[in-house]
């Protein structure tokens, strides 16, 4: 099954936004406490996640997954990567993902993900992503999160073969 991959712009705002939070219900109860907001990415946080990244989608009708690529100094960093959960394991990560590779400005992509969400290391890991664990030195450079997200977070890193 393919799907076709487009850039977003803020008038798919609401759109992006019920897609993250629906998918992001599977942290429910899984990340910690005082990171486990309702909803899970307020529309003022999208808003200037927005700002700071290029958001690209799936879903032709409707929107049905959704990333987040920001280009760091040396790095692309993979932000966000939201399903719908009832269209999940079709692919639609799997492209979105391709997709954003592929368009990375840097040859070095990193994604950080919460340590407890196995099913999300498993999907970068199955996608060739190395684990790097909880590389406090990485998430201070790149991201700008709180410390107790620092500490409930691992690394993942993919670069080209040599």
């Amino acid at each position: 099954m393919t799907h076709e991959v487009h850039p977003l712009s803020p008038d798919d705002k609401a759109a992006i936004f019920e897609v993250i939070n629906a998918a992001a219900e599977k942290y429910r109860g899984v990340i910690p406490p005082e990171s486990d907001t309702d909803p899970y990415m307020p529309m003022a946080e999208l808003t200037e996640e927005m700002a700071d990244m290029h958001f690209f989608g799936a879903g032709t009708e409707e929107l049905v997954g959704v990333i987040g690529v920001q280009e760091v100094d040396d790095v692309t960093l993979i932000r966000h990567l939201y399903v719908r959960p009832e269209v999940q394991r079709r692919g639609i990560g799997s492209t979105l993902l391709e997709e954003a590779i592929d368009r990375a400005e840097s040859p070095i992509v990193l994604v950080g993900t919460w340590k407890a969400a196995t099913w999300a290391i498993d999907f970068y890991e199955n996608h060739g992503f190395d684990n790097l664990g909880s590389d406090i030195d990485l998430l201070e450079r790149y991201w700008e999160v709180p410390e107790h997200q620092m500490e409930a977070s691992v690394v993942l890193r993919s670069e080209p073969a040599d």
